[in-house]
């Protein structure tokens, strides 16, 4: 039987006496993809830290990725594409966009290279295409400081690709995103999240709407907490969503997503 590409067991993470993480599981198996739903604060970002290495369960617990515990971390951070809305000011202003997307081969932020390791024809090629896959490949010649926020995340996300990562982790990537600006993203991350060839991809948010058809799978957390974990169509709901945010909102879904409306 495959080993699972990541698995959670019993997490438990604190921090200043506070526990920030309680007995959290979780089972990623690979072609499924993962939606996070849950409040700010509820230990989304500690837990995808603890996934990629960054933190440590300090109170109990053990992560196994491809079925191993104990993994170079280094490695281990660069097999991770992790994408944040932060992310965007740590990218060099001027530099362009082709450069930008291949920094990710190196998991660096902003690309730097000898003069005898320059990006082959196979690399550029290869960046070059998932800029296309992403509507991209307009961008190529910008300076990164001059695109909106929405390319702006795109363009991350085709760094990320770069590395071809077993993982591809969207933190909130529609944080602060006019709402045209939101659905041009999500738009060009469907056919990305229906590709085969992507082991898994995890996109985390507290907006339900932003939840599109290819993540059949949903985990919700709060206050450190797994209060619900499985298929989407199961367990998105009203009655979770008011449990989760304390609002009475009536859930409608149109053309495959879930729109809440305040009742």
């Amino acid at each position: 039987m495959e080993a699972a590409l990541l698995d959670v067991q019993d997490v438990t993470y604190r921090m200043n006496g506070r526990k920030i993480l309680d007995r959290v599981s979780w089972t990623v198996n690979r072609g499924e993809n993962w939606a996070i739903l849950g409040p700010n604060g509820a230990g989304k970002t500690t837990l995808l830290k603890i996934v990629c290495g960054f933190l440590w369960p300090n109170a109990g617990g053990e992560v196994l990725r491809n079925g191993e515990s104990h993994l170079d971390l280094g490695a281990l951070r660069r097999s991770m594409g992790w994408v944040t809305s932060s992310l965007i000011g740590e990218i060099p202003r001027g530099e362009r966009v082709l450069d930008t997307v291949l920094s990710g081969m190196y998991a660096q932020l902003g690309l730097w290279t000898l003069p005898y390791e320059q990006p082959d024809a196979r690399a550029l090629e290869a960046a070059r295409e998932v800029l296309a896959e992403l509507r991209c490949e307009h961008l190529v010649e910008r300076r990164f400081g001059t695109l909106s926020q929405g390319e702006g995340q795109k363009v991350l996300v085709c760094r990320a690709l770069m590395a071809r990562p077993y993982l591809l982790i969207l933190d909130e990537p529609c944080a602060g995103m006019d709402p045209g600006s939101r659905e041009t993203f999500l738009s060009a991350l469907s056919p990305l999240a229906e590709k085969k060839d992507l082991p898994a991809l995890v996109y985390v948010t507290h907006h339900p709407e932003e939840i599109l058809p290819a993540f059949n799978k949903l985990l919700v957390i709060k206050e450190g907490r797994i209060i619900a974990g499985g298929n989407t169509e199961t367990i998105l709901s009203s009655r979770m969503l008011n449990a989760l945010y304390g609002v009475s909102v009536q859930l409608v879904k149109k053309k495959g997503r879930y729109w809440p409306v305040p009742e």
